[in-house]
């Protein structure tokens, strides 16, 4: 028998805030993260601009040892784990730990981490490469450390999508409990990928703005739009089988109805023109809901702010939607918070969380010319104060990796 999953737990450290309160707040508030590039020179870059985040210090949040030990997106990833997990009130107590698994995941991993140690191996010799190199930088151990800081004994392990990560996560990790393998999962992604070989590639990859201007650098859905503005941080959500949350009385958010996944088999980079694969993505989440695609009331698009994306998810939107897509409102939150590659998906997620709880439609920000192409109700500039029923949240990731996750607003 199929299990209901609902959500009980929030974490994020996002650039615009470094709490769940804070970044909801400043979706709000129409906040914008992004700004100069403090983390490494940009003298030599054509892209300064990248939403980092803000006033951060791990070790106000992780013991110094650890702070020493964990790459910057495992982190970040502990962080949002730690708040999502304090908030979903589960203990050894309440559960049993052997059914709490993870699945948190990155896009890339410990790219700083790499970078320093090259930089060691090549100046100074084998010798001098640290002796957690390793363990400091493989994309895993965000999962890895996730469990260990929180005790869960389940099934821990990533999924590698680049952008669409954390939503493969999230959907994953809502079918291990629909079928009974989990009772609760940890799940989200983490990222930290704004260094010197991070920004370099993306931006010679021509994926990147060389806009100067943080309100007109990442312009989802604009007819100006050149290109995705990078972010870091993490967004972690608690799943819990149904009857498990109710047997310990816990605070239900919403619940996990539907998830979609499927390739493109089209390009590395590039999606494919017609939209076609993030359409059946979208329609296969639908279908596991049991709702009509006129039932979504919202979509948390991908929405980058490149040209390809937009146009691209648009078509893919008519796809799946047909004519209900003339009704719904379809918004990115990138224009907040930058493109957080693998750790996105979980940061949207949580946005449409918050949406369904509270009745408001996050905005497409810095919006000022619209695109024929993307002739999409964009909730442009400013949220709307509106009840809504079903939340959909798209990823769509280099290599064709395509995933929706349908959220319904929780009834008994």
């Amino acid at each position: 028998m199929e299990r209901r999953v609902v959500i009980t737990g929030l974490g994020a450290i996002t650039p615009i805030g470094n709490n769940v309160k804070g970044f909801w707040k400043g979706i709000k508030e129409g906040k914008c993260g992004i700004n100069e590039i403090t983390h490494f020179d940009t003298t030599d870059f054509k892209v300064k601009l990248a939403a980092e985040i803000k006033e951060y210090d791990p070790e106000e949040y992780l013991d110094k040892k650890q702070a020493k030990r964990l790459d910057k997106f495992s982190q970040y990833a502990v962080i949002a784990a730690k708040e999502a997990f304090k908030d979903s009130g589960i203990t050894p107590e309440n559960t049993d730990m052997k059914k709490v698994g993870v699945v948190v995941s990155s896009g890339i991993g410990g790219l700083s981490t790499i970078e320093e140690q090259c930089h060691n191996y090549f100046e100074k010799g084998a010798e001098r490469v640290a002796p957690m190199y390793i363990p400091a930088s493989i994309c895993n151990m965000a999962a890895g450390n996730v469990a260990i800081e929180t005790g869960a004994k389940g099934e821990s392990f990533s999924v590698v999508t680049a952008c669409a990560s954390a939503t493969h996560s999230i959907g994953e990790s809502y079918r291990l409990i629909k079928h009974g393998y989990e009772d609760v999962m940890i799940t989200g992604g983490t990222e930290a990928s704004i260094t010197p070989t991070g920004i370099a590639g993306f931006m010679n990859i021509k994926a990147l703005s060389q806009s100067t201007d943080p309100l007109r650098a990442s312009i989802p859905f604009d007819k100006e739009r050149n290109g995705f503005v990078m972010g870091e941080g993490s967004g972690i959500l608690i799943l819990e089988e149904l009857e498990h949350a109710k047997n310990r009385n816990a605070t239900i958010y919403a619940e996990v109805v539907g998830y979609g996944a499927s390739s493109d088999a089209y390009h590395i980079t590039s999606p494919s023109p017609d939209g076609e694969g993030g359409a059946r993505a979208m329609l296969k989440a639908i279908e596991d809901a049991g709702i009509t695609p006129e039932q979504v009331d919202y979509i948390n698009a991908h929405g980058t702010s490149t040209h390809l994306n937009d146009s691209c998810e648009t078509m893919a939107i008519k796809g799946a939607l047909g004519e209900a897509a003339n009704k719904v409102m379809v918004s990115s939150t990138k224009g907040h918070t930058g493109h957080l590659l693998g750790a996105a998906g979980a940061v949207e997620a949580i946005a449409c969380v918050k949406a369904l709880q509270e009745g408001f439609v996050p905005a497409t920000i810095g919006y000022k010319v619209p695109d024929e192409e993307c002739d999409l109700d964009v909730v442009p500039n400013e949220g709307r104060n509106k009840e809504i029923q079903y939340a959909m949240s798209n990823s769509l990731g280099f290599g064709g990796h395509n995933s929706s996750i349908l959220l319904k607003k929780y009834e008994e």
